[in-house]
């Protein structure tokens, strides 16, 4: 399995701390980042601290993060990583969040693909908020996206709840051109177009290729969500 160095710095507006690793692609397991300095997980170097923003840096490919709880798993704040080098401190605010003493701070980083596109999704439902992701995307072609940790579709994971928000990060340099709400019967309920981020031609954002909010479609069983995205 293929690693990269990661980063990410996190704060408030009277201090930061910056947090590294070398993670696995592909996985939560495992990539636990330490303080650059002291070595130690968040929630012992900086119990109780209220933070503000998450400024997170990948190698290559694409990248999730999350603050969680390692005995509870509950999960107080997440987002995506940017590009290493192409931070931007405006999109990068979130909170306030108080870091539990149980509290770490892990990532999911996937790897750029030569001939495809691998993609991320924050999806947000009444049920609960999931990294969704799709690996080896052809262009111009539907992939359906199923969570990161135990591959299930959206009408698994999600049955019987409410979608609110979808946000999505492809491999650098690639087009997302839409994602699609799709149910039992195959019919399409409902398109969101996509663009480009980072420093592609037409970019919005270093983070994100769709960031839809303010959804309100129930989810039935059978149900996907799924991808497509431009020549590679």
């Amino acid at each position: 399995m293929t690693t990269q160095p990661v980063t990410v710095t996190v704060g408030n507006s009277s201090m930061s701390k910056v947090f590294t690793d070398t993670s696995t692609d592909g996985q939560w397991s495992g990539n636990v980042l330490t303080d650059s300095i002291s070595s130690q997980s968040i929630g012992i170097l900086i119990p109780n601290a209220t933070l503000t923003f998450a400024q997170a840096g990948y190698t290559g490919g694409a990248m999730a993060f999350r603050l969680q709880n390692a005995q509870s798993l509950r999960v107080s704040a997440r987002g995506f990583g940017v590009l290493d080098g192409q931070y931007c401190m405006k999109e990068s605010g979130f909170g306030p969040v108080r870091v539990n003493p149980n509290d770490i701070l892990t990532v999911y980083p996937i790897p750029s693909s030569e001939n495809h596109t691998n993609v991320l999704a924050w999806v947000e439902t009444t049920k609960g908020t999931e990294l969704m992701t799709a690996i080896d995307a052809t262009a111009d072609t539907a992939k359906e996206l199923s969570t990161a940790v135990n591959g299930q579709t959206l009408g698994d994971a999600f049955f019987n709840s409410v979608l609110r928000s979808v946000k999505v990060q492809i491999q650098d340099g690639r087009q997302l051109k839409r994602v699609e709400v799709v149910d039992e019967m195959g019919g399409i309920v409902m398109t969101l177009q996509g663009g480009y981020r980072g420093y592609t031609q037409g970019s919005r954002s270093n983070e994100y290729n769709l960031d839809a909010s303010g959804i309100g479609i129930g989810i039935g069983k059978g149900w996907s969500l799924k991808v497509v995205c431009g020549q590679e």
